[in-house]
């Protein structure tokens, strides 16, 4: 997509989509029903929004969305990022085979940085204890064929904070300030 054609698009976003944007921007509410509890707040309806928000996603305003997962509050203490150095034709494969796993969270695709690091995917995979990981990363070498993959376990030894990313601005009475800046943080 050129940039005039993304420009175009962003140009096009109404008022009211960008309010759903920054509804939704940090997490739903905890409700039975928070696609309804949005829409109450926004004085429209349920199916309106998850239409509108179908509608963001298809034409690429909204390119992911997702849950993020606070792992420590489902009881896995121990986390490793797995990085595979997988041939580039069987990268997609493999990581559709790794990350159908319930241990894993990410399976995504990374550039090698040759010749100091060679690895291309990365995968998240979670367990009570490191040994119950690294026992959950020998099933997935043996599953999902991969035992000629050259790979390492790293494991994570702090918690950051998890969220997705912000697409408003942090401090509301700073819209007319002309130094007023837009924060993505990812």
């Amino acid at each position: 997509m050129s940039t005039a054609e993304l420009n175009k698009q962003v140009m096009q976003i109404s008022t009211e989509d960008r309010a759903l944007i920054k509804a939704v921007e940090h997490g739903l509410p905890i409700a039975s029903r928070p696609y309804a509890e949005i829409a109450k707040n926004l004085g429209t309806t349920e199916q309106d929004v998850i239409s509108r928000l179908q509608q963001l996603m298809d034409n690429g305003a909204i390119k992911r969305y997702g849950v993020v997962v606070r792992h420590k509050e489902l009881g896995y203490t121990a986390n490793g990022m797995v990085v595979w150095d997988v041939p580039d034709d069987k990268v997609e494969e493999m990581g559709m085979c790794i990350g159908k796993y319930d241990c894993v969270t990410l399976s995504y695709r990374r550039p090698r940085c040759l010749p100091d690091w060679s690895y291309n995917l990365f995968t998240m995979v979670h367990g009570s204890n490191r040994d119950e990981v690294t026992q959950k990363v020998e099933d997935i070498v043996e599953q999902c064929g991969l035992q000629n993959i050259k790979h390492t376990i790293l494991f994570s030894t702090r918690r950051f904070k998890q969220r997705g990313a912000s697409y408003t601005q942090k401090d509301t009475a700073a819209v007319n300030n002309k130094t007023a800046k837009l924060h993505l943080v990812r």
